[in-house]
């Protein structure tokens, strides 16, 4: 039979045989198991202990020592099973654990050590297989300043004695092949730490967790998934994301929609409703809060506690990649949130894993100061693989088409929350945290090397250089970037009184002066309609009608500005309230002609985006935007124009944010000809009061605004038009 076998025998090693009753020898395979003619077993909660041969033969094995440890002095045999009576007057037969090689390679381990190893939740982790012929479950945990690692679970009633694991060398790692334990198995790893402190925790690479509150990892079922998005995916390769339409419905996957007595959807629940509701609506996009597993829900998923598992409060990884599935099948693209800047405390999860900072700074630097987190180390080579590896897993496993990659700015700066003497700064004397820049670039290149046609996000509210640069020029190799600065200052504007706003005017045009510096989402996210902050609607002055008419003209200005859509779910509906992870979205309001004005609107401005190229070809070019007219602040009226470029198609984009109509307003225009009003925010269908243009205008060769030909207008009060003008022949 094929062993793993040590030098000499036990009574020669008397200091291991020490070491392992006292559960501290870091190579347990050394003593434990066959060597030579003799075979030793640990089974401390065993009252006698029997091999089984298998030519059927029984032979009784000795009690060694006090604590379980077992012997049997045999010639060869051919392969062998352990009986054991244990406490209870239960008997267990099993394989010896003890008998079989690693389940990791010197590559793997060399690759880990180096922080190149990017499939490394195949190697790390549980994993249910067949290893020398016999079927069981193969655990691996790095926990490099641990004395000795257990693995405990069901499978051993949760005694660290039975399954003290080995140390592979320098690696850190520590390994151990179970026979018979199976897919969906309950385990921890029972950790002694350099000062002998036992620390039971969860596996930092499991990819399946208990749901909380419970906190176990499990064995996950290594039976694949089979999918049905090929065609998507070879079209996804041959793609990009900056030339093409981008409408992104944020999701929190537990409050979206809810069964009648408040339970969340689950994931085949969401596969059956989401991917029709998005289509319906026109979005191109889902992205979806934090999915990996997460102790507490109020944290909506950003205090990860096991990054490689998918959360199970709405069921099963299978179930996550179906709804995926279901998404790509309807044409819909899915990003996910994902948070590697900081990590939760608690004693069962990453921190202090084993008694030292692992994946954490020590001291004051690796606490976050806003959060109460931990700050990942990212200096830390196997720290940096762990999460480079991650996000690939989450790619490659689950098809994810995006990362929306969170709190980057806390991540690019030493001093960021913090005051004066509570950091240093790097070693050229600045504050710029290189460690987490070098890993930004790592991440993307990986990503975008390993996964052409998928893009990455960066939610980075400073005026860092080139986040959506590729790293090649000196930027992070981000694909996009959040545009908080445009959010801020737009919602604030619309916040505002009319009769103030004329003071605010630059509030609206001060975003132009930056758009293309970097690629560029809009976002309106769950950021916006939490804390305090109140919902959309809420945020809008006036009574309710000039608030909902606000809201649709605050969705059109920024449909038609530069740079791709993000909406947080409910902002489509005018939710009312404030968004709580807890509740269902108020779909009830739907019943109310205004609030599903604001529905029709919001899906009328999807398909006019789709089908105008003006409006995101040139998102990221100064050539794509021109202003008509920036300065009318007492009208409260702002006009401007996008592109194309390629085919001449022109959008016109003109705003009356006080609300009085204005009539006989002309406004410059690019051509002559006609021009359909594609978008009016006033019409009566949207739940307004339908001043507008009739659908169609004229332009007249009246030079106005620095352009050759313009036209009369009917403004609605607090609207927005769109006007679209078809490419004429001569310019196709």
């Amino acid at each position: 039979m094929s062993v793993a076998t040590g030098t000499g025998g036990p009574a020669e090693r008397p200091g291991e045989i020490d070491r392992i009753l006292s559960g501290e020898h870091a190579d347990p395979h050394r003593v434990l198991g066959p060597h030579g003619s003799t075979i030793l077993a640990l089974r401390p909660d065993a009252a006698a202990v029997r091999l089984v041969l298998h030519d059927g033969r029984t032979v009784d094995m000795t009690r060694l020592r006090p604590g379980g440890l077992f012997q049997a002095d045999l010639g060869d045999v051919d392969g062998y099973a352990i009986e054991a009576d244990v406490e209870g007057g239960t008997t267990l037969r099993y394989d010896d654990p003890y008998r079989f090689w690693p389940t990791l390679g010197e590559l793997d381990l060399h690759l880990f050590g180096e922080g190149r190893h990017h499939r490394l939740w195949e190697v790390l982790g549980a994993h249910h297989r067949e290893h020398q012929g016999v079927e069981g479950t193969a655990f691996a945990v790095w926990a490099p300043a641990a004395r000795s690692v257990r693995v405990v679970g069901d499978f051993n009633g949760w005694d660290g004695r039975i399954h003290p694991m080995r140390s592979l060398g320098s690696s850190g790692v520590w390994e151990l092949f179970v026979p018979g334990v199976e897919a969906g198995a309950r385990y921890k790893y029972e950790i002694l730490t350099g000062d002998r402190h036992l620390r039971l925790k969860a596996d930092p690479m499991a990819r399946q967790a208990e749901v909380p509150p419970d906190t176990a990892s499990v064995v996950p079922d290594p039976q694949p998934y089979g999918w049905s998005d090929r065609e998507w995916m070879q079209a996804r390769a041959a793609s990009g994301w900056l030339d093409r339409p981008l409408l992104i419905y944020e999701v929190h996957a537990g409050s979206w929609r809810r069964r009648p007595d408040e339970v969340p959807l689950s994931y085949l629940d969401l596969a059956a409703e989401l991917p029709r509701y998005v289509r319906d609506m026109g979005f191109t996009h889902v992205e979806l809060m934090p999915l990996a597993e997460h102790p507490f829900g109020g944290s909506w998923g950003y205090q990860v506690s096991s990054y490689y598992a998918p959360t199970g409060r709405y069921g099963s990884a299978h179930g996550l990649k179906a709804l995926i599935d279901a998404l790509h099948g309807a044409g819909i693209g899915v990003v996910v949130d994902w948070v590697p800047a900081h990590f939760p405390r608690d004693d069962w999860a990453l921190a202090r894993f084993d008694g030292s900072a692992v994946y954490e700074h020590e001291g004051p630097r690796g606490s976050h100061p806003d959060w109460g987190t931990l700050v990942f180390n990212l200096g830390r080579k196997e720290v940096r693989n762990f999460l480079v590896a991650n996000a690939l897993y989450w790619l490659e496993e689950f098809h994810i088409d995006g990362l929306r990659v969170d709190a980057v700015a806390s991540m690019l700066y030493l001093d960021y929350s913090r005051r004066e003497g509570e950091w240093a700064p790097n070693v050229y004397g600045g504050r710029e945290d290189l460690d987490a820049v070098g890993f930004l670039k790592e991440m993307n290149e990986a990503v975008h090397g390993a996964h052409p046609g998928v893009t990455t996000i960066a939610e980075e509210s400073t005026a860092w250089p080139g986040v959506s640069r590729p790293t090649y020029v000196g930027g992070l190799g981000f694909g996009l970037k959040w545009n908080m600065g445009w959010m801020h200052d737009t919602l604030d504007y619309f916040a505002k009184e009319p009769v103030h706003r004329r003071y605010h005017h630059d509030q609206l045009t001060f975003g132009l002066v930056y758009a293309f510096s970097e690629n560029f989402v809009l976002p309106l996210s769950h950021d916006e309609v939490v804390h305090g902050k109140g919902s959309l609607l809420g945020k809008m002055p006036g009574d309710r009608w000039q608030q909902l008419a606000n809201l649709r003209s605050l969705l059109a200005w920024m449909w038609a500005h530069p740079g791709k859509q993000l909406l947080f779910m409910g902002g489509e509906l005018a939710q009312e309230r404030e968004w709580s992870h807890d509740v269902s979205l108020d779909w009830h309001l739907l019943d109310d002609p205004g609030h599903r004005g604001v529905q029709d609107l919001v899906r009328a401005l999807n398909r006019a985006y789709v089908d105008l190229p003006a409006l995101w070809k040139q998102d990221f070019t100064s050539e794509g935007f021109r202003w008509i007219d920036a300065s009318d602040v007492d009208s409260n009226v702002l006009s401007f124009v996008r592109l194309a470029g390629d085919d001449g198609s022109a959008v016109v984009c003109v705003a009356n944010l006080s609300p009085v109509p204005r009539h006989s307003y002309r406004v410059g225009l690019p051509r002559g000809g006609e021009w359909s009003e594609v978008i009016n925010t006033d019409a009566g269908e949207f739940g307004g009061s339908g001043v507008g243009n009739g659908g169609l205008i004229t332009a007249a060769d009246t030079s106005w605004h620095g352009l050759d030909n313009s036209a009369e207008l009917s403004l609605p009060p607090l609207g927005v038009l769109w006007l679209s003008a078809p490419v004429s022949r001569r310019e196709r």
